[in-house]
């Protein structure tokens, strides 16, 4: 028969939880979620950017270079010095050869800042260098 007074008053068996399937699940979708994101890299600064009829939308990889329009360059949200350019560019494409850059410019940005910097990215062997623009009636 069931000893029902034992087990209301508290002196019963206890009833363990096993809490380790539960935690390895968790970290199993964890881990599943992380591999299977892909992170954007952007370049760290807002700028205005110019428009253009012909602007189109790239689907890759990339790596996003800001230049701001006090000519001041901006790579993964840190300001860096335009002739490190070419070294952090070469350093991102071994990571991902099939990458390629982005330029973002101020519309005040000097047409010199943007020239060096996108010929740094040259000399880093980037196959595709492009500048970014917003199409026009577009956001």
């Amino acid at each position: 028969m069931i000893n029902i007074r034992g087990t209301v008053r508290g002196g019963g068996d206890s009833v363990d939880v096993n809490m380790s399937p539960l935690i390895d699940m968790v970290f199993l979708l964890l881990i599943f979620f992380v591999v299977t994101t892909s992170f954007v890299k952007e370049s760290g600064i807002e700028v205005s950017r110019s428009t253009a009829s012909t602007a189109e939308v790239k689907e890759k990889a990339t790596v996003m270079i800001g230049v701001t329009d006090t000519g001041d360059v901006y790579m993964e949200g840190k300001k860096v010095d335009y002739r490190s350019v070419r070294g952090l560019v070469e350093r991102a494409l071994a990571e991902n050869p099939e990458a390629g850059v982005i330029v973002v410019a101020d519309k005040g940005s000097q047409t010199g800042d943007v020239v060096q910097v996108m010929d740094q990215c040259r000399l880093a062997n980037a196959k595709s260098v492009s500048l970014a623009a917003k199409r026009e009636g577009g956001s």
